[in-house]
């Protein structure tokens, strides 16, 4: 790392070691959103250089901004107005990439490039208008020359600083996780670096936004590491749009239908658009919105999406008890941790926030009030939540600017019915069975010898329901716990007659 990124990084490490000693510990001080003239100050230099040190810093300055429990409010504040603009990059310091990877007789496959007024130019990369030789308008992404060595060099260093600070700050370390925090935001941005998974995640978004008449894609056209080459999207940022050039109706449509469709990446396809800002969504009247950049994506588990749409369903209904519960089954509780008392701070902020507009309401910020309570309890917040929040953030801020007026609670109440039948037709298919019945079996291997033979029998295919049964009603179990397991081990015995009986029926 050169001296000046070197001194850039202490200077971000100063201001907000600064403003945590003037606040108390991140996220357990009465945080407000303001702060004195020199409070803003520090908060102004951190995003500057955050700016300044590139894409990759700006992208974790934008999880910082979700983050009011690691860096303080008036720091978290400014930290959302990161923006990753950067100046134009004359054309002829691009066209060698462009030949790399499309060969040197790449302009034969456009009838008209651009070259003068880019679409878009940030540090990664910088997007040009062009025409192919069929006459489709498309647009042509092209990754800026050395940018690649540089990100993955930032984040060898971002991961040595953190597992330094997790050394020398174990208690912080417990409640937040730093490298995990980072990593799930480094693998988030891994199609940045390489437009052939950009483009996959393309592919596989368009067959998403199938369900949904007014969210589209782009469809990529043809992809390399560095260059991508996508259809062009109509519209203009949803942030640039003029609200009275569409009708009530339409308005509401396209925000709820936005949600809608964020709302079955977290819990559906388990895979997300982490960076839905306004400038990465076009709207025009008459026309789908469009999700462009596909370059940051996120992930999420079974298990963490079950728990997380329990924690919504807690909160559409008014019910800070069932949030709490929810979120603590998300993370993992520190041997000082007060669920208590956690609880009792969701029970006080749900009322707040269960039915509120976006109008009324900033749900993002709702959020990072959560995870600031969680982190002062003493319970760590699954690594996930924040690309999550991130995500979630962004879809609000930009649907606010159509239809302020919608309420997230009420999108996603309506949302439930389909989001739950996705749960059930998994739930009941053969892949999922066969997990089941695993997980049970490998379970009674500590069963009676009795049960033993069952499974043993089964294995013969020797088995039927109506033995299982009679097995049933011949043992008998010595204790409550000794009839748990047994009941387990009969399950899963049944469970394995039907599996197996099934896999009987398809045979030819």
């Amino acid at each position: 790392m050169n001296l000046a990124r070197s001194r850039l990084l202490a200077r971000i490490a100063y201001h907000i070691v600064h403003a945590s000693v003037r606040k108390g510990a991140p996220g357990t001080v009465g945080a407000v959103a303001g702060g004195t003239t020199g409070e803003v100050a520090h908060a102004v230099a951190v995003r500057e250089a955050f700016e300044a040190l590139g894409p990759l810093y700006m992208k974790v300055g934008q999880v910082l901004s979700t983050r009011p429990d690691i860096v303080a409010a008036p720091i978290a504040k400014e930290l959302e107005h990161l923006h990753d603009r950067a100046a134009a990059l004359p054309f002829h310091l691009l066209e060698p990439v462009l030949e790399e990877s499309l060969g040197r007789t790449w302009h034969r496959r456009f009838r008209r490039f651009d070259t003068e007024r880019p679409l878009g130019t940030a540090s990664l990369a910088q997007v040009h208008a062009a025409t192919l030789t069929d006459g489709r308008r498309v647009a042509v992404k092209i990754q800026r020359p050395g940018i690649r060595p540089l990100m993955e060099q930032d984040m060898r260093t971002l991961r040595r600083l953190a597992r330094f600070f997790a050394k020398r700050a174990p208690a912080f370390n417990a409640t937040i996780d730093v490298e995990a925090m980072l990593g799930v935001v480094f693998d988030a941005m891994r199609p940045e670096l390489d437009f052939t998974l950009e483009a996959r995640n393309m592919d596989r978004a368009r067959v998403a936004a199938r369900r949904f008449s007014l969210v589209t894609v782009p469809r990529p056209l043809d992809a390399t590491p560095k260059v991508l080459i996508q259809s062009l999207a109509a519209g203009t940022s949803i942030r640039d749009a003029n609200p009275a050039r569409f009708t009530r109706d339409e308005r509401r449509a396209i925000g709820h239908q936005l949600l809608a469709f964020m709302f079955h990446g977290y819990f559906t396809d388990m895979t997300f658009h982490a960076d839905p800002h306004p400038g990465n969504v076009l709207v025009a009247a008459g026309h789908p919105a469009t999700l462009i950049d596909w370059g940051m994506i996120g992930h999420i588990d079974r298990r963490q999406s079950m728990s997380l749409m329990l924690g919504l369903l807690s909160l559409s209904q008014n019910d800070g008890h069932a949030l709490a519960k929810a979120w603590v089954e998300m993370g993992k509780v520190t041997p000082w941790a007060d669920v208590s008392a956690f609880t009792q701070d969701m029970a006080a902020l749900v009322p707040k926030i269960a039915s509120a507009s976006l109008e009324e309401l900033n749900f993002g910020a709702a959020l990072t009030s959560v995870l600031a309570s969680s982190t002062r309890r003493g319970i760590q917040t699954s690594s996930t939540i924040s690309i999550l929040g991130k995500s979630f953030a962004n879809a609000e801020g930009s649907v606010r600017c159509l239809a302020p007026e919608l309420s997230v609670t009420d999108v996603f109440r309506r949302e439930v019915r389909g989001i739950v039948a996705a749960y059930l037709r998994e739930a009941s298919s053969d892949q999922q069975a066969a997990r089941t019945l695993m997980e049970e079996l490998i379970s009674s291997l500590s069963m009676p010898g009795e049960i033993r033979g069952i499974i043993r029998d089964l294995s013969h295919q020797d088995l039927t329901l109506q033995v299982a049964h009679a097995a049933k009603q011949r043992l008998s179990p010595r204790d409550d716990r000794a009839d748990a397991r047994l009941r387990r081990a009969l399950q899963a015995a049944s469970l394995a007659a039907l599996v197996w009986r099934a896999a009987q029926r398809r045979r030819p």
